[in-house]
C-alpha cells in the first residue's frame, strides 16, 4: 500500500501544484487563455462542474456534493479492493494514480465549486474544445492501467508492498 500512497499523493501535490501556478500566479481564472505552443499547447480556462467533457454539468451546489461523495466513494472502494486483493506493482500504481487525481478534483469542487481544468491540445489540423488537467490525467491513466494490470499476480515480497 505504500506505493499506492506514494503514487497519490504525488500526483495530488502535481496537480494542485500546476493548478496554482496556472490558475493563481499565471492569472489564467481571468486572463481566460495563453498560447504556450499554439496548436499543440494552450492554456484555457474552464470550470468543469460536470464529469470528464462537462458532462452531467449542472450548476446546482446538490450536483457538486453528489459528485464529490462519488469520487470519494470510489476512492474508498478502490483501497478496500486493494487490501483484500493485493495487487502487482503495476496496478498499485495505476490504483495511487486514480486516487491522487480523483482526490485533486475533489479538492477544486471543494475550494472553487468547480475542477479547474486548463489544458487544451490540439494538432494536425483538428481543433480540441476540451480542457483537462493533470487530475484528469492521472485518473485516465490509472484507470487504463486497473483495467490491463488488475488481474496481475502480486510478486511475493517479504515485508513490502
Amino acid at each position: 500500500m505504500r506505493r499506492v500512497f506514494w503514487t497519490g499523493l504525488w500526483v495530488f501535490v502535481l496537480d494542485q501544484l500546476s493548478k496554482l501556478l496556472v490558475v493563481q500566479l499565471l492569472d489564467l481564472k481571468t486572463r481566460g487563455e495563453i498560447d504556450v505552443l499554439p496548436p499543440v499547447l494552450n492554456l484555457r480556462m474552464a470550470w468543469n462542474t460536470g464529469i470528464n467533457f462537462g458532462l452531467f454539468s449542472r450548476q446546482s451546489d446538490i450536483a457538486r456534493w453528489v459528485l464529490i461523495a462519488i469520487a470519494i466513494a470510489i476512492v474508498i472502494g478502490v483501497i478496500v479492493w486493494l487490501r483484500r486483493q493485493p495487487q502487482g506493482r503495476w496496478a498499485q500504481i495505476s490504483a495511487g494514480l486514480l486516487i491522487g487525481g480523483a482526490l485533486g478534483n475533489v479538492i477544486d469542487r471543494l475550494v472553487y465549486g468547480a475542477v479547474a481544468d486548463f489544458l487544451n491540445m490540439s494538432c494536425c489540423g483538428i481543433e480540441n474544445p476540451f480542457a483537462f488537467n493533470v487530475a484528469d490525467i492521472a485518473i485516465f491513466a490509472g484507470a487504463i492501467g486497473l483495467a490491463i494490470f488488475a488481474r496481475e499476480e502480486p510478486r511475493k515480497k517479504a515485508g513490502r508492498s
